[in-house]
C-alpha cells in the first residue's frame, strides 16, 4: 500500500508499506484524509524525539475496512474520525473521566508497519499518513455522511486540542477576556472555543497580519501584531485603562518567551494555558510574586478531552452551524506533495492543510 515514511532525513512516498491485521479490540481503517499538524513537524525538526523509520500523521478520517476480534459498535464501511488516545478505559484516570491521563497512552511506540522488510514505527497511536492503519476501536468515532472527510479529519487533533483547552481545561467563563497567541490550526480552534464559551473579548495575537481576517472569522474581536513590541504589552494596550490584564491566555506556538508573555498579560486571578510544543529542555521562568494574585499556569494535553464524547459534541455543533470545520481547510494535497505541504505548514501559510488519499 501507499504511505509516507520519514526515515530521519527525508520523506518517502512509498508503495511497499505493509500493516499487520487488526488484533483483539482493534480495527483497520482505510484513510480518506489526514490533517497536517505541527506535532508531525516537531518530529521532523527533532523537537519531539522519535525513532525512525516512522509513519507520521495523527489527525485523520477514513472508513472502517476490517474488524478485529471482539469489536462491537462499529461496522465495516462506516465513516469515522480518528483520535490519538486509545486509552484503556479501566484505570483510575479513565474511570474518573480523564482519559488523557491514562498511562497506557504515554510512550507507546509500536511497529505495526513494515517497510522494505524493516519494522516501522507508529506515531501518536495513529499514523494517518498511510492508506490503511490499525488502531484501537475506541479511537474511532462515527461520522455522519454529510460531513466532508477533510473536515472530519481535523476533529482528531486540532479541534479536540484547541476547543477542548477552552471548554475542558480552562473552563472559560462567559463574559471573560481571552488572548490567543498564535493563529494557526490550534489557535483558531482556541478562538472559536472562546467564542462558544461566551467570552466577550477574544484577542488574537500573531506576527503575520494576513491571519487577521481568518481570526475574525473564527470569533476574534481584536487582532494584534506584536512585531517589534513586547507581546504582553501589545495585548495590554488594547484593554481598558483600569484592567489588570486578560482573564485567560493561551500560548499555541511553543516558544518559552511567548509562554512568559502569556503569563505577563494575565490580570488578577488569570489563567495561562500552554498548548504549544517547545524544545524538550525548554524552561519557563516567572516571578513567584505574580502567582500570589491567584494567577495560574496550566499545561494541557490533548484538550483534556474525552474524545468519544467531545467529537460527537463538536460534530453536533458543526452540523448546527456553531462550529467551523470546513473553513479550517486551507488547502488539500495529494500524498506526492507532502514536501510542499510540510513547507507550507512550517512557513505559516496554512490554517490546516490536508492530505487526500486519491490516486
Amino acid at each position: 500500500m501507499r504511505g509516507i515514511v520519514w526515515d530521519g532525513s527525508a520523506y518517502h512516498v512509498v508503495d511497499d508499506l505493509e500493516v499487520r491485521p487488526p488484533g483483539p479490540g482493534e480495527v483497520e481503517v482505510r484513510m480518506t484524509a489526514a490533517g497536517l499538524c505541527h506535532s508531525d513537524l516537531a518530529v521532523v525538526r527533532g523537537t519531539i524525539p522519535f525513532p525512525t523509520p516512522v509513519v507520521l500523521g495523527h489527525e485523520g478520517a477514513g472508513v472502517v475496512s476490517a474488524l478485529g476480534p471482539g469489536v462491537t459498535g462499529l461496522a465495516e464501511g462506516e465513516a469515522v474520525a480518528l483520535t490519538t488516545l486509545g486509552n484503556c478505559g479501566a484505570c483510575e484516570h479513565c474511570d474518573a473521566g480523564q482519559p488523557t491521563m491514562c498511562r497506557s497512552t504515554f510512550g507507546r511506540r509500536p511497529q505495526p508497519f513494515t517497510w522494505r522488510g524493516t519494522p516501522t514505527y507508529n506515531f501518536a497511536n495513529t499514523s494517518c499518513f498511510a492508506e490503511r492503519v490499525v488502531v484501537a476501536a475506541n479511537q474511532c468515532v462515527p461520522v455522519p455522511e454529510d460531513v466532508p472527510a477533510a473536515s472530519a479529519a481535523l476533529l482528531g487533533c486540532g479541534v479536540l486540542t484547541g476547543v477542548g483547552a477552552v471548554l475542558n481545561r480552562a473552563q472559560v467563563r462567559p463574559g471573560s477576556t481571552v488572548a490567543v497567541i498564535g493563529v494557526g490550526g490550534i489557535g483558531l480552534n482556541v478562538i472559536q472555543g472562546a467564542a462558544l464559551a461566551g467570552a466577550t473579548r477574544v484577542v488574537a495575537v500573531d506576527t503575520n497580519p494576513a491571519k487577521a481576517e481568518l481570526a475574525y472569522r473564527f470569533g476574534a474581536t481584536d487582532f494584534v501584531d506584536p512585531s517589534g513590541r513586547d507581546t504582553a504589552g501589545a495585548v495590554r494596550d488594547l484593554l481598558p485603562a483600569d484592567s489588570t490584564g486578560v482573564d485567560y491566555s493561551f500560548e499555541c506556538v511553543g516558544h518559552p518567551a511567548l509562554a512568559r508573555a502569556a503569563v505577563d498579560m494575565l490580570g488578577w486571578h488569570g489563567t495561562a494555558v500552554l498548548l504549544g510544543v517547545p524544545a524538550e529542555a525548554a524552561e519557563l521562568s516567572v516571578p513567584i510574586t505574580d502567582l500570589y494574585l491567584d494567577k495560574s499556569v496550566m499545561g494541557c494535553r490533548y484538550g483534556s478531552s474525552r474524545p468519544q464524547r467531545d467529537v460527537r459534541t463538536y460534530l453536533g455543533l458543526y452540523r448546527g452551524g456553531r462550529l467551523l470545520l470546513d473553513e479550517l481547510v486551507t488547502r488539500t494535497y495529494p500524498l506526492d506533495a507532502v514536501g510542499q505541504a510540510m513547507h507550507d505548514l512550517e512557513t505559516g501559510d496554512l490554517a490546516r492543510g490536508v492530505l487526500t488519499f486519491t490516486r
